[in-house]
């Protein structure tokens, strides 16, 4: 797919809008990640968030060794070959094409992102293997018909698709858009789908709870929602969960020589099938 991020005049604009003195989403997650692509807005912001809760410097090592339990499960258990990760964030080592492909080199990724930074850096750096594909998409996870229709391109909706919403999810506020947005995405993938997400927990740890009101002070235009058990289970409900079901992240799966809490980390997890 040829690079046309500097051709396309919205493009162009939006990307006249990244504020390295502003923190941002997609860069605080990729410091806390390990990752390069942020700025000491960013690192301020994640310390800041570190210090009003010490379980979020745990929340990026747990969600990734599910992610890559997850995926590893898909291609090779479930026999999935197409993936539509919506809210890729900034490239890192590990990211889903380089895990699906590492295991089926045909497999087809689309990664969906709205936010800029992450769109050219994902054009740029994520290649595909040969004999897969990798696309891209500019949308918001609140559009699920442009999502799709994006996606179209590179993935065959005659064929199973998994959906990743990997922590994506916490920044539609609304339960019931939440839902709205996943019945929207499952409608159109075919039986024998997958849908697979990591939701910041509501009902684990206190502190956690008071992180998310300071991030939404510091990023009011990037709000979160953590949700209980309860709110998650219920934005899947009609899926069939695969065991163990909507669990902590570590708890979903766990395999030796995934990172060791000494806690419970705050996140939910859950795969669950399209019947």
């Amino acid at each position: 797919m040829p690079d046309d991020w500097g051709e396309d005049e919205t493009r162009r604009a939006k990307a006249a809008l990244i504020s390295t003195d502003v923190p941002n989403a997609a860069r605080v997650a990729d410091f806390m990640y390990g990752g390069q692509n942020n700025f000491e807005a960013d690192r301020r912001a994640a310390r800041a968030l570190v210090n009003t809760a010490p379980v979020v410097a745990d929340i990026a090592p747990a969600a990734r060794a599910f992610q890559q339990r997850v995926l590893r499960f898909l291609v090779a258990e479930a026999g999935i070959r197409q993936f539509l990760d919506i809210g890729t964030g900034l490239p890192l080592v590990g990211s889903t094409h380089e895990v699906a492909q590492s295991l089926a080199p045909e497999c087809r990724i689309v990664y969906v992102d709205n936010d800029p930074m992450v769109l050219a850096h994902a054009r740029a750096l994520l290649k595909s293997a040969p004999g897969g594909a990798v696309g891209y998409v500019d949308a918001d996870v609140r559009d699920p018909a442009a999502i799709i229709a994006g996606a179209r391109a590179t993935l065959d909706f005659s064929q199973p698709v998994a959906v990743l919403l990997l922590f994506t999810l916490a920044y539609v506020g609304d339960d019931a858009e939440a839902a709205s947005v996943v019945s929207a995405l499952m409608a159109e993938v075919p039986s024998g789908s997958y849908l697979a997400l990591y939701h910041l927990a509501a009902d684990m740890d206190p502190d956690l709870m008071e992180a998310a009101r300071q991030w939404n002070t510091m990023m009011p235009t990037q709000p979160i929602t953590p949700r209980s058990h309860a709110q998650v289970a219920g934005i899947a409900a009609g899926l069939e969960p695969v065991l163990p079901g909507l669990a902590p992240v570590t708890a979903w799966r766990p395999a030796h020589g995934d990172p060791h809490f000494a806690h419970a980390v705050p996140v939910y997890g859950l795969v669950a099938r399209k019947p």
